[in-house]
């Protein structure tokens, strides 16, 4: 996996580089003091996951995170931050990063949550997420061709969505819907290629943006 560091300390980027050259399945293609030089550099660098800072100068995380998700399915973006508010985490879910997490965490979970973000998924718990987009769904607006796509998903597809916008995992949906586990990953497989999305947690903040799911609601 290549793997891109974008944070405005050093020391951070030198932590943080020490640890994932060290493993077997990742290399630290590049680095970055901030979102502008980030972009600049991901334009001639490959890379599948970004290790993205959010307060910096020049180009703050948030809007790093939206340009570099809006030019396709690679790379994703992993937020790393000192700051736990569930401002910070909603701005980063909004703008496309596949995971959320504070700088304090132990090595071997962002070992993990890098893993997992490259394999396609996200690593922000499912509640929490529904928690973020209850408190913050005033703020969403309806956009996109993925809205437009919606009306393409079977009645099951559907179902699965609303249950993904509960906070369901694929486990807890299986046994809601009584099929197997497996099932509920190729059924949501289906529904991200249909829309056009990159995990679990845009498909919910679509959800909430087009209006299938109301804050505090099921439908």
């Amino acid at each position: 996996m290549r793997v891109v560091l974008v944070d405005d300390q050093h020391l951070v980027r030198a932590g943080f580089r020490m640890v994932l050259d060290y493993q077997r399945d990742m290399t630290v293609v590049g680095e970055a003091g901030d979102g502008a030089e980030g972009l600049r550099l991901l334009r001639t660098t490959p890379a599948d996951v970004v290790v993205m800072d959010l307060r910096m100068p020049v180009l703050d995380g948030v809007t790093a995170t939206r340009r570099i998700c809006a030019t396709g399915p690679l790379p994703r973006v992993l937020v790393l931050t000192t700051f736990d508010t569930d401002e910070d985490a909603f701005a980063a879910l909004q703008a496309g990063a596949s995971g959320f997490l504070l700088k304090s965490v132990p090595p071997e979970e962002l070992l993990t949550a890098i893993r997992v973000v490259a394999s396609g998924d996200a690593v922000v718990a499912p509640r929490v997420t529904r928690r973020l987009l209850d408190r913050f769904a005033g703020r969403l607006v309806a956009k996109g061709p993925a809205v437009a796509a919606l009306p393409a998903l079977t009645d099951r597809e559907r179902e699965v969505l609303l249950l993904v916008a509960q906070g369901l995992s694929n486990l807890e949906i299986g046994g809601r819907l009584q099929v197997a586990e497996a099932t509920v990953k190729t059924h949501m497989g289906r529904i991200l290629a249909k829309l056009g999305l990159r995990d679990r947690v845009q498909a919910v903040v679509l959800a909430y943006e087009s209006g299938l799911v109301r804050p505090g609601g099921d439908r």
